[in-house]
């Protein structure tokens, strides 16, 4: 497992990221993204590669919400080498990012609460996330009927 490291993520990744994304919102492990989100957005995304292996194996990324706050959203982790811990160190990779900016309030919707109350995330109510709400779930085609676990980690 050691042939595996994270870094940002660069233009030439983003085909494989999304299908990484894809295949895991036909699971419904997380929300799909499109194209136009993830080149607008790519300076958000970390990814895990390997050495000898080409394609990226995992992504992860950290979107500022707000002022104070910001999101993990588009985890996602090739299915073989999950329970490597993988997943973590993305999610640690963008934590990381979060304070070297001066954001110290982090937050996920997911549909894997446990993964992330592993990592130190505390259960939350939607409605402490207003800015998310009318910034991007407004446009979600699960809105109001949202089936996603929120979660916030205070630094």
């Amino acid at each position: 497992m050691s042939n595996f490291f994270i870094r940002k993520a660069r233009i030439q990744d983003v085909k494989q990221i999304h299908a990484l994304l894809m295949h895991c919102a036909k699971k419904e492990f997380l929300l799909p993204r499109s194209f136009n989100q993830l080149y607008s957005h790519l300076r958000d995304f970390f990814v895990l590669a390997g050495h000898d292996i080409p394609g990226i194996l995992g992504c992860c990324a950290l979107s500022i919400t707000w002022e104070d706050i910001a999101e993990i959203r588009s985890l996602a982790v090739n299915e073989e080498i999950q329970k490597h811990g993988w997943g973590g160190k993305l999610v640690e990779a963008c934590l990381s990012d979060a304070v070297t900016l001066g954001i110290y309030r982090v937050f996920t919707l997911t549909y894997r609460p446990h993964f992330f109350e592993r990592l130190g995330f505390a259960p939350a109510e939607k409605e402490q996330l207003p800015q998310k709400v009318w910034a991007d779930c407004i446009n979600c085609p699960k809105f109001p009927e949202c089936d996603e676990h929120a979660l916030i980690m205070e630094m």
